[in-house]
């Protein structure tokens, strides 16, 4: 009698669902990635979705949309049908940076775009050659003063320039910066002394310094990192740097609200993963489980504070 009646509860209860989420998902999901296969955010990208395929009845597929500092990988998302089979992985707080870095956006990610769901916070770090002297900031510091413009640093990300810039801003240095495709195409001139220190997202940067290619100076926050408690900041070592960067699932703005909340309780479930928190953790990035709303707020939140990072790195707007 009791299962009867806990039987029919769930047959109503499926029956009150909207269809959307009843449905979803009908096709092949696409995370779309702004990076090259092999980079720190494809590698957590593709980690996420071998995680989530079991929990699904379609394909999940990682699509490589590379170039234009990740501008159109955003614009094919903002422009997809928006019935959350197109889902930008991204860092929430570069789409928006997208925004104020160029004269003409394709589109503006306060209305073309929603936040899904998040998935990590994490910072860039400084990183020099592990042959380098260098221990510390101060010590980098020194460095590039005497070398002035003829030092050079390299980044590929927005945020890593950014942060470059503010570095040398606020340290008063005349270094040039060198932009790169991807994180891993600068890593010979480092090796080389071709740049002096480079720019690189947790999971590049840990990877490398644990084979003992680069040494990680500072973290571009204020506090330290619950992953890396190990890892100094620029912050208390005198550069007031703090510049958190945060992984989102994006998805087009039009996108009904029950396929938005089921796409948030897939990643939440993945994320929420004891393997997953590892995972994420190994590569000095900390686990964030939100609700849509919360992942809104703080990208309309960076759309209002970015601008300011950019003044005051100095960056000129492109196109």
């Amino acid at each position: 009698m009791i299962r009867a009646a806990l039987l029919a509860g769930g047959i109503l209860a499926a029956a009150l669902l909207p269809a959307a989420a009843q449905t979803y998902p009908t096709q092949d999901i696409h995370f779309v990635s702004a990076f090259p296969p092999g980079s720190g955010s494809d590698t957590v990208m593709r980690f996420i979705a071998e995680k989530m395929r079991p929990l699904v009845s379609q394909p999940i597929v990682v699509e490589n949309k590379v170039g234009a500092g990740g501008i159109m990988a955003a614009e094919y998302v903002a422009r997809a049908k928006p019935d959350g089979h197109t889902i930008f992985t991204h860092a929430g707080n570069t789409m928006a940076t997208l925004k104020h870095l160029l004269k003409n956006p394709p589109f503006d990610p306060a209305t073309a775009v929603q936040v899904a769901a998040t998935i990590n916070r994490q910072a860039f770090m400084l990183v020099v050659d592990a042959k380098r002297p260098w221990k510390n900031v101060a010590e980098l510091t020194v460095a590039m003063k005497e070398k002035g413009e003829k030092g050079t640093f390299g980044a590929s990300a927005n945020i890593g320039l950014i942060m470059g810039a503010l570095y040398r801003e606020f340290a008063g240095l005349k270094v040039v910066e060198v932009q790169y495709k991807s994180a891993p195409d600068s890593l010979n001139d480092l090796a080389s002394g071709a740049i002096d220190f480079a720019l690189y997202d947790p999971v590049v940067a840990i990877a490398q310094a644990n084979n003992g290619r680069v040494r990680i100076l500072g973290v571009g926050l204020k506090e330290r990192l619950a992953a890396a408690p190990d890892l100094p900041t620029m912050a208390e070592q005198g550069i007031p740097i703090d510049l958190p960067s945060w992984f989102a699932a994006i998805v087009p703005s039009a996108t009904p609200k029950p396929v938005v909340t089921e796409i948030n309780r897939l990643f939440n479930t993945v994320v929420g993963m004891e393997e997953t928190k590892t995972f994420l953790q190994k590569f000095g990035t900390d686990p964030w489980i939100s609700t849509p709303e919360e992942g809104q707020a703080r990208l309309m939140k960076d759309l209002q504070v970015w601008p300011e990072y950019i003044r005051l790195a100095k960056i000129p707007q492109q196109g």
